[in-house]
């Protein structure tokens, strides 16, 4: 088998790329999305507390 054959997929390549593109896409995104709303609540609560801290 050539690295072009492997690439062709044996005339399902548009469908067997577009599912690992999909995949890659889907498992960035698992990793990505809760990190940045992670971030988001780390900022609101040390805005609280300094805004709480200010009223004291």
């Amino acid at each position: 088998m050539s690295f072009e054959e492997f690439l062709h997929m044996g005339g399902y390549a548009p469908y067997v790329w577009s599912a690992y593109a999909l995949a890659a896409v889907v498992l960035f995104l698992n990793l990505w999305l809760p990190a940045r709303r992670l971030r988001v609540v780390r900022m609101r609560i040390r805005r609280r507390l300094a805004r709480k801290e200010k009223l004291s």
